[in-house]
């Protein structure tokens, strides 16, 4: 075992996770307040400013964007995992409430405006440990905004005069734009920036974050309302946790009547498009009229890179088409044609989609393999001669690709998985990850991950190599038999916690792999999986296990992170370039194991004869 893995756990990040989970075992709500101590000591390496009098807008615009726009208007914080757990806590219907969503963050939001209640639906431990220190930070750096714009009467008058202008504070919809550029003259901006002793970088970052008239009501708002949230875990147990999959998997097992559990079925975590695209046809079909929209409507310069893509690289239009097919789906008064088109194309592949589930939030599609066009699949998936498309017409198997879910998720998931599925053909894990030493957009394949959940260090084989993935990649690098490390919380590092991993030579650090695996043992091994060990589950593994990172921040260097900026474009090279080797391993398992099944059924029939 390397000699410092165990203990890599920084003893202030132990504390701050302690910390935090004694104060929610109260009965009654606690202040964030409480945990803020906390929370600066760690030195997140998100939140490096945290004990500062400086506004950390970095940490500010991360946290803003995995919360719903009405946080700063919110007073309580319930989280459950379901329904049934805020019903008997008090909390009745709060699906009825105002459904609300984070720009970054995938999870089920309900906000009651009268008395300020944000109901979370959590899905494990990993939304614990993601949400409380996400709205710690975002406490702190808003009350650094009220307590520097207290300090500026004349612009807290100028504030208070835009306010007063407007109904309730806000302009209508359609006037807001005029009512922000008319108030937002350069001479308040800069009087804004300096009040707040921005940087300019800054400042264009806050600017960013909230754009026009949305700066205006947030400052306006920071001036009055000091934020001092309090939280509630409503439902703690690990049976609830439990219960929500069950019933997300009832309900997805149900609704489609593909008989899950009987069939083969090969397990992929993932996203909800890349998958679909790859198998679809629609892009491809449609793919003119995105190249017209591209050309004309010219949505984020995309049209430029089209132009350079045919040039240098023609084999990688499709990934650009694929992005922005996103813009085509939903742009001028055909839309709704448009989304019905695409659904038919869908269908017509025996692709199902499940959203919006009664508790538990992670997307799921699932894919019928004999009921895939080959005609329709992207070139990039291979060539098939007529001997193989008849025998991806006879499979029975399944593809179940999931929305990936965050950390400890991904271990109930699997677990439900596993357990209800009689014959797993194979498990693939594509996902985003930070790197220690390479670029935003290369990709890793780990073979060795070290959990910070379970302590262990886990062994397997990789089904994937560089040799699989590097063909599809334009803008990065791939790096094969590499060390990943499964963390808690995007929150919960520093800088001293990954020179630990990263002297071990550790380089890439993501939030599920860990969970994945220690669900993978429980179903290959009779025993609930070790704590604190080394384990092998190189040899014993009965099914394909392929794991693919693609390096979404570089927290040491800080060239790029998290909260800098998003992939956008350049995180679909990644994407597709992880997806298609996961699609053609698929189809390609499915051949030879049925081409098997016909050989013995022959020997069978033979013997029988003689």
């Amino acid at each position: 075992m390397d000699r410092t893995t165990p203990a890599a756990g920084n003893e202030e990040i132990e504390l701050y996770i302690r910390t935090i989970y004694s104060l929610l075992r109260s009965s009654g709500p606690i202040r964030l307040r409480s945990l803020e101590e906390s929370h600066a000591g760690i030195n997140s390496s998100l939140h490096h400013r945290a004990e500062s009098l400086e506004i950390d807008v970095t940490a500010l615009t991360y946290a803003a964007l995995r919360l719903p726009a009405c946080f700063p208007d919110v007073s309580l914080v319930v989280m459950g995992q379901m329904e049934e757990v805020f019903q008997r806590r008090g909390y009745p219907d709060v699906e009825t409430w105002r459904a609300v969503a984070a720009r970054a963050r995938r999870r089920k939001l309900y906000y009651q405006e009268n008395r300020h209640i944000l109901a979370a639906f959590i899905t494990s431990v990993s939304d614990i440990d993601d949400m409380v220190p996400t709205m710690v930070a975002y406490q702190i750096e808003w009350n650094k905004l009220h307590q520097k714009l207290n300090h500026n009467r004349t612009l807290l008058a100028d504030l208070g005069q835009a306010t007063a202008t407007t109904t309730e504070g806000r302009p209508p919809s359609d006037s807001a734009p005029l009512a922000s550029e008319a108030f937002l003259t350069a001479k308040r901006k800069e009087r804004i920036r300096a009040t707040l002793e921005l940087s300019e970088s800054d400042f264009e970052m806050l600017c960013t974050l909230w754009p026009g008239w949305e700066l205006v009501e947030n400052l306006r708002k920071a001036v009055t309302q000091r934020m001092d949230t309090r939280v509630n875990v409503l439902g703690s147990g690990l049976s609830d946790y439990r219960r929500s999959v069950q019933l997300w998997w009832q309900r997805l097992d149900a609704t489609h009547e593909l008989e899950l559990g009987d069939r083969p079925l090969y397990f992929v975590s993932s996203n909800t498009h890349s998958l679909a695209n790859l198998f679809s046809g629609f892009v491809r079909q449609e793919g003119q009229h995105i190249i017209d929209l591209l050309v004309r409507e010219r949505p984020e310069g995309l049209d430029e890179e089209y132009r350079r893509l045919l040039d240098e690289a023609p084999e990688q239009v499709g990934n650009l088409l694929y992005y922005a097919s996103r813009f085509y789906l939903n742009h001028g008064p055909f839309a709704r044609q448009t989304q019905a088109q695409f659904a038919k194309y869908e269908a017509g592949i025996g692709l199902q989609r499940m959203r919006d589930p009664h508790c538990l939030d992670v997307e799921a599609q699932i894919v019928e393999i004999s009921q895939l066009r080959t005609e329709w699949l992207d070139p990039r998936l291979g060539d098939f001669t007529a001997e193989e498309i008849a025998l991806l017409k006879a499979s029975n198997a399944l593809i179940l690709n999931i929305d990936y879910p965050l950390g400890m998720a991904a271990y109930h998931v699997f677990s439900q998985v596993s357990t209800a599925v009689s014959d797993l053909l194979g498990v693939y894990i594509i996902g985003k990850a930070a790197t220690l030493n390479g670029r935003v957009g290369d990709v890793m394949i780990p073979n060795v991950v070290y959990d910070e959940h379970s302590k262990n260090t886990f062994l397997f084989r990789n089904c994937f190599t560089a040799v699989d993935v590097a063909p599809y990649l334009r803008y990065g690098t791939v790096f094969d038999n590499q060390k990943s490390v499964t963390v808690r919380g995007t929150f919960l590092q520093n800088r001293s916690f990954m020179h630990v991993f990263y002297e071990e030579s550790y380089t890439d650090i993501e939030m599920e792999a860990g969970p994945y695996l220690s669900a993978i043992y429980e179903d290959i091994y009779p025993k609930r999986h070790p704590l604190n060990e080394i384990v092998n589950i190189f040899i014993n593994a009965p099914y394909d296990i392929g794991v693919l990172h693609y390096a979404s921040d570089t927290p040491i260097s800080r060239r790029q992170t998290l909260l800098s900026k998003s992939l956008s474009y350049m995180g679909v090279d990644a994407t597709y370039a992880t997806t298609i080797p996961v699609a053609r391993r698929i189809l390609r398992q499915e051949i030879e194991r049925q081409s098997h099944l016909a050989r013995t059924r022959t020997a069978q029939s033979t013997e029988g004869v003689g």
